[in-house]
């Protein structure tokens, strides 16, 4: 329960934690910076810590002085890109481990086949937009890796989402971040990062859904 309450203490207040995390420690925070994105998108168990908001928030310190922005989009880019590899890299590894294939009661030649081919088509609009989405960031890696998408495919897409995501947050952040009315809610403006993505999916399932049952 302390963990947890921490967590969402640090997701709400990752502003005043980074700062404080600066004042004490200097330049390890790029370090930091660089583990948490790395494990948000790389750890398929992990989906729950700050991602979007960590990122406007790093490009508000940026704004202020406090970190360096080329360092930090530099850096974090690289983070994303890794971390996406590795998740894509454990899916493409435990698929096979976990259904056995042909031999498994939960594997599913159907299921598989057309996952493939919806990757395959559909994959790279898929991991670039994933990466706006919380938890399903987390997810779209694997689940390429899983349904054998081809990795340079995956890679290409890989490095075009990270790059949009990592360079353009950070840069609002910078830009936006440190105005009055932005810094007086950015708690709600954080909400509305992990919620609004995550309405706009759970609508457009619904959607397919009921469209799938007409």
């Amino acid at each position: 329960m302390e963990l947890a309450a921490f967590l969402i203490d640090f997701i709400l207040h990752v502003d005043k934690h980074l700062e404080a995390f600066v004042t004490s420690y200097g330049a390890w925070v790029y370090a930091l910076l660089f583990i948490i994105i790395f494990v948000e998108t790389g750890v398929v168990v992990m989906p729950f810590l700050p991602g979007d908001s960590l990122l406007f928030v790093v490009g508000a310190m940026c704004g202020v002085g406090l970190m360096s922005f080329p360092l930090a989009v530099g850096l974090l880019f690289v983070a994303a890109v890794l971390g996406d590899q590795c998740n894509y890299s454990i899916g493409r590894f435990l698929g096979p481990k976990v259904f056995q294939w042909e031999n498994s009661r939960w594997f599913n030649k159907k299921a598989f086949d057309q996952a493939h081919a919806f990757y395959e088509r559909y994959g790279g609009i898929t991991i670039i937009a994933a990466r706006f989405m919380p938890f399903l960031r987390t997810f779209a890696p694997f689940v390429a890796g899983v349904s054998e998408m081809t990795r340079s495919k995956f890679t290409l897409f890989n490095l075009v989402g990270g790059a949009l995501w990592v360079g353009g947050i950070v840069t609002v952040g910078y830009f936006f971040g440190n105005i009055p009315f932005v810094k007086t809610h950015l708690d709600k403006i954080i909400w509305a990062l992990i919620l609004v993505p995550g309405l706009i999916v759970i609508f457009g399932a619904w959607k397919s859904r009921r469209k799938a049952g007409a």
